[in-house]
C-alpha cells in the first residue's frame, strides 16, 4: 500500500462517464464550503440526510458523528473522524476520496484581513481591511 506523510493512501480507479447523470450516486462528488468533516457527515451520512443518496443508515455512526461534533479537543475530534471514516469504509457507505485543502494568500500591504479557521469561502469581512501602500 502506498503511503504519504506516514498515512496510507487509497487509490480508486473509476471508469470515465459521458455525463454526470451516469455516475453512480455512491461516487458522486461531495463538496462543501467548510473544511471540517462535521458538515460532510451530517449532510451525507446520517440517517435520513437529504444528500444521503445511498440511503445509508447506522444509528451507531450517527451517535459517533454527534459525539465528534460536540468534542472541543482537536485531537479527540481527529480520532473520532478516523473512527467514523473507517466505519463508513467498512460498511461501504460511500467512498470519501479526499477532503480538499485550501489556503488564502494576500500581499503584505493588505492589512486587517481575518479569515475563518474552518473555511476560505464564507468569512471575508472587508469593513476592517485596508491597504498600506
Amino acid at each position: 500500500m502506498p503511503y504519504r506523510n506516514g498515512e496510507p493512501m487509497v487509490r480508486i480507479h473509476l471508469p470515465p462517464a459521458e455525463s454526470p447523470s451516469l455516475v453512480s450516486p455512491q461516487i458522486r462528488t461531495i463538496e462543501s464550503g467548510v473544511e471540517d468533516p462535521d458538515q460532510q457527515f451530517y449532510e451525507n451520512f446520517v440517517c435520513g440526510a437529504v444528500r444521503n443518496y445511498t440511503g445509508y443508515c447506522n444509528p451507531e455512526v450517527d451517535k459517533l458523528i454527534d459525539q465528534k461534533s460536540a468534542e472541543a479537543n482537536r485531537e479527540k475530534r481527529k480520532q473520532l473522524v478516523w473512527q467514523i471514516e473507517r466505519k463508513l469504509a467498512e460498511e461501504q457507505a460511500r467512498p470519501i476520496i479526499f477532503y480538499p485543502r485550501n489556503g488564502t494568500c494576500t500581499q503584505p500591504y493588505v492589512k486587517g484581513l481575518v479569515t475563518m479557521v474552518n473555511s476560505i469561502y464564507n468569512g471575508y469581512r472587508m469593513e476592517d481591511v485596508w491597504l498600506d501602500k
